[in-house]
């Protein structure tokens, strides 16, 4: 063996040593890595870290659903998009087949206007020969003025009036192809020209309490025209019969509807007379209000300066007088707290749409069913509903809810507006009553302002009073003083 190999062996034995001391190294590294991983596995399995492969599993399948989900949202928003134009076309059908339904309704309540009119109508006949110039001159009469309705400078009732007049139009087209002589077409035509021109006198001269005498007008001018029509051709008497009922029923109606020109003129008229009346009453409850508050800074004032003395007082006092002007003045303040909040309360109702929406009803005046509803910005309601009771109507009012609201404006108008198919007045929107049954009436009230208080009782007291007695209640007594 040379130091070649002796120097070799010295060195291996340099490395293994290192290598030992470097396993251990790692031995220990590995323990503390172990005892690590022991660790984590502990704190893994504390905060449930070991299903984050599960949860990612099932995040990556709910994000898959969800894809699908989205998808099949698409497809239904696709198909609803689809059934909604369907549902517009189907709507506009609608529309359309009502509008021939309402003119099928208007046919068949002339056709029963006119059987029940005219169907037993049995006419005296003699025959009628018009002159050869009468003949030649019928194509050139025809009335000499159109008069101007009232009803054609309104959209809805011009539009009404027209279909009504196309209808008319219509019928007389219809019934000028049954005669075939040049006597009966002449009659006919006179007659046409002769209803035309009295239908438009009886609407030029219609007024807002006339309907009813106009609507007996028609009726006697078809029944005079029918009589002497038929007095002059008997030939024609059947078929005149049929169409002066048919015509008559559509005078009838175009007297309505330049009718409700005027029941429209009467509605803006009232409407008028209430913003004038609520302006006026707006002002005397203003005037009212300016009186109370003036009142209570009086009171305020009297309080602060009472206050304010019995500090004084207090700065000089015996200790056997402080209780006592210490209970004074907080007794003061207390009503000096009222009398703010009455003034705050003023100031409120004074300034803005605040105030008090009432429901009551009057069961002797107006029956069971009728109930007024109202606004009032007075401090204290009861004095405007006792003030409708004064004189207007025979009994007090019962009230069944007082509403306060910082837009009593706007909380009538939606009472209003819900109830306006109940309005017992059509015409005058000032006669807030309405028509509905007391459990009705609780919901929508209820269902409009949550916090409002109602009250279903319906006292009436001096009707009932009055119901059960002949006799008239007097604040006269006599009695002996033996009852005393």
């Amino acid at each position: 063996m040379g130091l070649g190999d002796i120097f070799k062996i010295k060195q291996f034995k340099t490395q293994i040593a290192e290598l030992e001391q470097k396993n251990q190294i790692l031995a220990r590294n590995n323990q503390d890595l172990q005892h690590a991983t022991t660790a984590l596995r502990e704190k893994l399995s504390e905060i449930g870290g070991f299903d984050y492969y599960k949860v990612k599993s099932m995040t990556a399948q709910l994000e898959k659903e969800c894809a699908d989900t989205v998808a099949r949202n698409q497809d239904l928003q696709n198909a609803i998009s689809e059934k909604i134009l369907q549902s517009n076309r189907i709507e506009k059908q609608i529309k359309t087949q009502t509008n021939k339904l309402g003119r099928s309704k208007e046919l068949v309540k002339a056709i029963s206007y006119c059987i029940d009119n005219f169907f037993n109508y049995d006419p005296a006949i003699n025959s009628l020969k018009l002159e050869e110039k009468d003949l030649n001159d019928l194509e050139e009469l025809s009335p000499s003025v159109i008069l101007k309705l009232h009803c054609m400078d309104v959209k809805d009732l011009r539009k009404a009036y027209r279909q009504n007049d196309k209808q008319i139009t219509e019928l007389l087209d219809k019934y000028s192809s049954r005669y075939t002589t040049k006597a009966n077409q002449a009659i006919y035509k006179l007659m046409v020209i002769a209803l035309r021109a009295e239908l438009q006198n009886i609407l030029y001269n219609l007024k807002f309490d006339k309907l009813d005498k106009s609507i007996e007008d028609i009726k006697n001018v078809t029944q005079k025209y029918l009589k002497i029509a038929g007095e002059g051709n008997q030939s024609i008497a059947g078929t005149l019969t049929k169409f002066i009922g048919e015509i008559e029923y559509l005078f009838i109606n175009a007297a309505k509807i330049e009718y409700n020109y005027y029941v429209k003129k009467e509605q803006a008229r009232q409407e008028q007379l209430a913003i004038r009346e609520q302006m006026r009453q707006e002002a005397e409850e203003r005037k009212a209000l300016e009186a109370e508050r003036k009142k209570v800074e009086q009171e305020e004032s009297k309080y602060h300066s009472e206050i304010e003395k019995l500090k004084l007082q207090l700065a000089e006092a015996k200790d056997d007088e402080l209780e006592k002007l210490n209970a004074r003045i907080l007794a003061l303040q207390a009503q000096l707290a009222d009398v703010i909040v009455k003034k705050e309360e003023i100031s409120t109702l004074a300034n803005g749409k605040a105030g008090n929406v009432y429901v009551i009803s009057n069961l002797g005046s107006f029956g069971e069913n009728v109930f007024k509803i109202g606004m009032t910005r007075r401090l204290n309601p009861q004095d405007r509903v006792d003030e409708l009771g004064n004189a207007s109507v025979p009994f007090r009012f019962d009230v069944h809810s007082f509403i306060f609201s910082n837009d009593a404006v706007g909380l009538e108008n939606k009472l209003h507006t819900l109830l306006d198919n109940r309005r017992v007045n059509k015409v005058n929107m000032r006669k807030e009553f309405f028509n509905i049954s007391l459990d009705e009436l609780e919901q929508i009230v209820t269902e409009t302002e949550p916090t409002a208080e109602f009250n279903r009782t319906m006292a009436a007291e001096e009707f009932r009073q009055s119901q059960s007695t002949t006799e008239n209640y007097s604040s006269n007594f006599n009695y002996d003083e033996e009852d005393e």
